[in-house]
């Protein structure tokens, strides 16, 4: 008795495979073979022309980027008593001619323990420089170098006659400059 259930579900399965068959696959397969033989050409669309957009001169390209950190404000001197400003008379060096997000650290080494940094200039130059040295148009001054990165002290204005230290780094790993603001 156990087995005609299960030969009538074996059954009743055959007749749903049985209905899923189609009759018109025969014909299908035809059509895609004369297709396949000759795709025939597709008529591409012209493209629609382009927009007349009148150019817009950009006037701020020589301002504070607006992704950059503001100035730092000190907070505990007032307007006007910080002794702190640049040495104008010093000789300026080469690479105080750039900016200093326009320098890249290609590499730092070491010989007879004294730690160098290699900076390229956008003109593709490498310069070696060593603590004490110059960079960037902010007044950079080498402070530290480690194997990855160039720590620096620029003096920026604050904007009212005042001027202030600011800590920045390249470093190898991101290639652009990082403000570590004190």
């Amino acid at each position: 008795m156990s087995v005609w259930p299960a030969r009538g579900g074996g059954v009743a399965l055959l007749v749903a495979l049985a209905g899923c068959s189609d009759a018109n696959l025969d014909t299908l397969e035809r059509e895609l073979a004369s297709l396949r033989a000759d795709p025939g050409v597709d008529s591409l669309l012209p493209l629609p022309p382009l927009p007349d957009t009148p150019a817009v001169d950009y006037r701020f390209a020589d301002e504070r980027s607006p992704f950059q950190a503001r100035l730092p404000e000190p907070e505990a001197l007032p307007p006007g008593e910080s002794d702190l400003e640049p040495d104008r008379s010093r000789p300026r060096e080469p690479l105080e001619a750039f900016d200093l997000s326009a320098l890249e650290l290609v590499g730092t080494l070491s010989v007879g323990g004294q730690p160098s940094a290699l900076v390229r200039a956008p003109d593709g130059t490498v310069h070696r420089l060593r603590v004490g040295d110059h960079l960037g148009s902010d007044f950079g001054r080498i402070v530290g170098i480690t194997g990855r990165s160039v720590q620096l002290v620029e003096i920026v204005p604050t904007g009212r006659g005042d001027w202030v230290e600011r800590s920045t780094r390249l470093t190898l790993d991101d290639q652009q400059a990082g403000n570590d603001q004190q």
